[in-house]
């Protein structure tokens, strides 16, 4: 058997395309040569481009939960994608494709189902997303994050394999940290990080908080692209960033206390880290809720405290990170006993199976 190809794919957040370079290390060690399905504007471009992985452009249409005109002729682009992802896959060849989900995803299963090769997809929310409920029929195996979420998958499909975590992110420093952020003086570091898109309702509030939070901590805010606000720059024990990647590990290294949207890559990062964590998910107004249920799981498993968008304000969020902060041991004690861990092996073993086939 000459050397193994596999084909990645999955966009449209960060979130779609950070998990998949979790397994790369891993896949180079076996001796799979790795490639990747995007779209010519997505995130994932610039992030697999920058890895150094071969990036082929397909077309792909966003799946809208609303009515826009664009739903009129997106299919038509899923269609052409569809097409342009199943004459890749029978260029290249490649034994499976691993897919993270995101719109961009859906010709590309499809395509590989066309082109009968196996298809391992990752669901990282209690509930799938509709891309992955689209791409269902025509994987092979889905590989999920939250135990819960096998009720909602086909009974032969599911595996629940948790979700794959970077191994560099447990490599940070927190002196790094510290130099990088010029803290001057030892105060407890909480760090804000509202996804890669970041979060106006979490920034508004954080920077109306600012006095408080530094009596008490010093700040790293990641606050999302376009969302810096400069007048906060010379303010001793605070700063900002609009979106970090080779700082993160040491960031987070350095946290002692994390606020974040309930992104699964992102809990499961806290979790495996061991960051007592406040989680605000994303409300019902702006998505389909799979951040409630998410922060529901991990609140009831003791690994975080939540609080809802609705009741977020400055006295609200103050208030709750003092009790969080009193009470990080709790949290720290409940993540270490946590059984779920590190997806990178259990989703390997899947790819290692199915691409021998």
């Amino acid at each position: 058997m000459g050397k193994l190809k596999i084909i990645m794919t999955g966009g449209g957040s960060a979130g779609h395309v950070t998990p998949n370079l979790a397994l790369v290390p891993k896949l180079k060690e076996l001796g799979y040569e790795i490639q990747y399905i995007g779209t010519k504007e997505g995130i994932e471009r610039k992030i697999i481009e920058e890895a150094k992985i071969k990036y082929h452009i397909i077309s792909s249409g966003k799946l809208r939960r609303y009515f826009d005109l664009k739903n009129f002729t997106d299919p038509f682009k899923v269609l052409k994608g569809m097409i342009d992802a199943k004459n890749i896959i029978q260029r290249e060849k490649p034994n499976i494709i691993f897919s993270k989900g995101g719109f961009v995803s859906v010709p590309v299963v499809i395509g590989a189902f066309l082109a009968k090769v196996p298809v391992i997809a990752h669901e990282s929310d209690i509930t799938p997303g509709l891309a992955n409920r689209l791409a269902t029929p025509y994987c092979t195996k889905i590989c999920v994050t939250f135990p819960e979420a096998l009720e909602k998958i086909k009974k032969d499909k599911g595996v629940v394999t948790g979700t794959p975590i970077r191994q560099e992110l447990f490599a940070g420093s927190r002196l790094l940290a510290i130099k990088m952020c010029e803290f001057a003086s030892d105060k407890p570091i909480l760090m804000i990080i509202g996804g890669s898109l970041g979060s106006k309702v979490i920034n508004d509030v954080i920077r109306e908080s600012l006095e408080e939070l530094l009596g008490s901590y010093n700040v790293i805010h990641i606050c999302g692209k376009g969302n810096l606000d400069e007048q906060y720059n010379a303010k001793e024990g605070y700063k900002q960033f609009e979106y970090v990647n080779d700082e993160l590990p040491h960031f987070m290294n350095a946290a002692d206390i994390v606020i974040s949207r309930a992104g699964a890559n992102a809990i499961f990062e806290f979790l495996a880290l061991k960051k007592p964590n406040l989680l605000i998910p994303l409300s019902k107004k702006s998505s389909r809720g799979d951040q409630i249920l998410n922060a529901a799981s991990f609140e009831k498993n003791g690994y975080s405290m939540v609080m809802q968008e609705e009741d977020l304000n400055r006295e609200s969020l103050i208030s709750a990170l003092n009790k969080l902060y009193m009470t990080k041991n709790t949290y720290i004690k409940a993540m270490n006993d946590s059984k779920l861990k590190n997806g990178v092996d259990n989703i390997i073993k899947l790819i290692e199976k199915y691409s021998k086939q």
